[in-house]
């Protein structure tokens, strides 16, 4: 692996930008342990003056996936696939401990709400700023966990935020693009 490293250490270098080399190699375990040799790609990264060097260990066949889409394509995927349900356990999924199945499957309906209400800020009322590829949590917690004062009358609705509240500008900002 070093070699590659290397190689993108003088990319990265020469551009100043991160840089990335995909390898691929066979490797077989010294104690036995697999049934056969496999398929490894490597991706050797260098960001900044850190090194993040990663492998996968595959059956798929690199006439199908070369190595840079095997990786990005599909494990960074099922990555980002499982930082999602990760998410989703954020929003109160995993508090499912209640008497009744059916209580427990009331709270996974509502959690799975949650997160589809919180995507569609994420996309359509976060796009373009500083919170736009935050987690859900950080979300909920920074911008809709506030204290306010809400006054309803027949024709308007009045929220009314502490000054204090940091993030006013972003949240009147968020308010205004989900507007229709």
């Amino acid at each position: 692996m070093a070699p590659y490293v290397t190689k993108a250490r003088g990319r990265q270098s020469a551009t100043g930008k991160p840089a990335r080399i995909f390898a691929e190699f066979v490797y077989e375990t010294v104690s036995g342990t697999w049934s056969q040799a496999r398929r490894v790609v490597a991706k050797a990264e260098v960001l900044g003056d850190k090194e993040n060097p990663r492998f996968v260990v595959t059956s798929l066949r690199g006439r199908r996936w070369s190595r840079r889409a095997l990786y990005e394509k599909l494990y960074c995927a099922r990555g980002e696939m499982e930082n999602r349900i990760k998410e989703q356990m954020s929003l109160f999924a995993d508090r499912v401990s209640t008497e009744t199945m059916r209580a427990n499957q009331m709270r996974l309906y509502l959690s799975g709400v949650a997160y589809v209400l919180v995507s569609a800020l994420r996309r359509l009322g976060l796009a373009g700023t500083e919170l736009e590829r935050a987690q859900a949590t950080t979300i909920r917690l920074r911008l809709l966990k506030i204290g306010a004062q809400v006054r309803v009358t027949a024709r308007r609705v009045w929220v009314q935020m502490a000054g204090s509240f940091p993030l006013q500008s972003l949240f009147l900002q968020v308010a205004d693009q989900l507007r229709c």
